[in-house]
């Protein structure tokens, strides 16, 4: 006997297993091409060729820097100094820079200060006073330059303090700044490791020229393997001009980006440069100590302005790989799948003939009784009559 298929709803503890169920709703059927059509473009142009979901990555490098500045100039009547002659040792803090260096373009100069008791500068309003009472013995100048005696400078109307004296005076910051600078060049040395794929590389061009960085500058067409920058050039590719900056100083952010594809040659790995202005106000001192014959200690005290250069590298490198490839396939075919599912709901609940589609799909599926027990049934109902 053949197998009887009765229309019903499936228990929750019984096993049921796919049945294809050709349908003539073609709004269902469009729908479910063009969702098809939608994952493949998804797939193939977004995750393969855009995001290349192929390839596996290491975006951890270890990052190497080395920055070196060249430069000389000269300024005149520079008050006590009157002519002098500033190079990198003068100009650039630290001398020997790694990722981050500051280049001195102002600078306020408070020569031979000594310890001893003097009024408070003007320009510091915890230090105004009309009366002793104003100045508390003992008492630090807030954001000022020593200890208040408990005395009022009736000339100045500043609290004397114990400090180093004189204090320094805002007022003779050079008007016409260390321009000059602008002029230098910075040359940054980089290398990146990626240990996952075991490739180095560095932002140096290989040549047998040993003069070739000693002439060349960087431009990102004409010489994108050049490492040398010179200043002015550099702010103006953040937006500013030296000018700007020179004379309260500032800070420019210098991004170096390693992105890289060995599936290619080697060849076109070369970083990409960027530069951005982080702020437009910098500024420290700095002293320099001494004694005269009698022993008594002196000391030179500079205020530098200048721009600091903050130099950051980030990096990816990317490889074909089995397993971003297998996982990039299988989420395709997931994706597929579910569209599968999802129009099953919409057939099976939303549609205006859902319980057609419904009896249609799920059946239960009743054996036939074995021949022997038919028989057996029959005789046994015949010997009953």
């Amino acid at each position: 006997m053949e197998a009887v298929c009765t229309k019903s709803f499936p228990p929750v503890l019984d096993y049921k297993t796919e049945k294809y169920l050709l349908t003539k709703n073609r709004k269902i059927g469009v729908f479910h091409r063009l969702l098809q059509l939608g994952i493949l473009f998804y797939i193939v142009g977004w995750v393969f060729i855009i995001k290349k979901g192929y390839q596996e990555s290491d975006n951890d490098p270890h990052i190497s820097v080395i920055t070196k500045m060249k430069g000389a100039s000269v300024t005149k009547n520079f008050r006590e100094f009157q002519e002098r002659l500033w190079d990198v040792a003068d100009f650039v803090r630290p001398s020997q820079g790694e990722n981050v260096l500051f280049l001195v373009t102002n600078v306020i100069s408070t020569p031979g200060q000594a310890l001893g008791v003097c009024p408070e500068s003007p320009t510091i309003l915890d230090g105004k006073c009309r009366e002793d009472s104003n100045c508390t013995a003992g008492e630090p100048v807030i954001s000022g330059n020593g200890i208040k005696t408990g005395k009022c400078n009736r000339t100045h109307f500043t609290c004397e303090i114990y400090g180093w004296c004189p204090v320094e005076n805002p007022d003779v910051i050079r008007k016409t700044p260390l321009n000059e600078a602008e002029n230098f060049t910075l040359f940054i040395k980089n290398s990146v490791y990626f240990s996952k794929f075991n490739f180095s590389r560095s932002n140096e061009k290989k040549t047998s020229n040993s003069t070739y960085f000693q002439n060349c500058k960087y431009d990102p067409v004409t010489s994108p393997q050049c490492p040398v920058f010179k200043i002015s050039e550099l702010i103006t590719k953040a937006g500013h001009s030296f000018k700007e900056l020179s004379f309260q100083g500032g800070v420019v952010g210098i991004d170096i980006m390693w992105n890289c594809d060995l599936d290619q040659s080697e060849s076109t790995c070369t970083p990409q440069y960027s530069f951005r202005l982080q702020d437009r106000k910098n500024n420290f001192r700095t002293a320099t100590y001494y004694w005269d014959r009698e022993n008594h200690e002196y000391r030179d005290l500079l205020k530098l302005y200048g721009i600091r250069f903050e130099i950051s590298v980030t990096g990816e490198v990317r490889k074909f790989g089995l397993v971003p490839t297998a996982v990039s396939l299988g989420t395709g075919c997931a994706f597929l799948g579910a569209i599968t599912l999802l129009c099953d709901l919409i057939l099976l609940y939303l549609n205006n003939k859902a319980n057609f589609y419904w009896n249609c799909k799920y059946e239960e599926a009743k054996p036939p009784k074995r021949r022997e027990d038919t028989e057996s049934n029959l005789l046994q109902h015949i010997n009953t009559d």
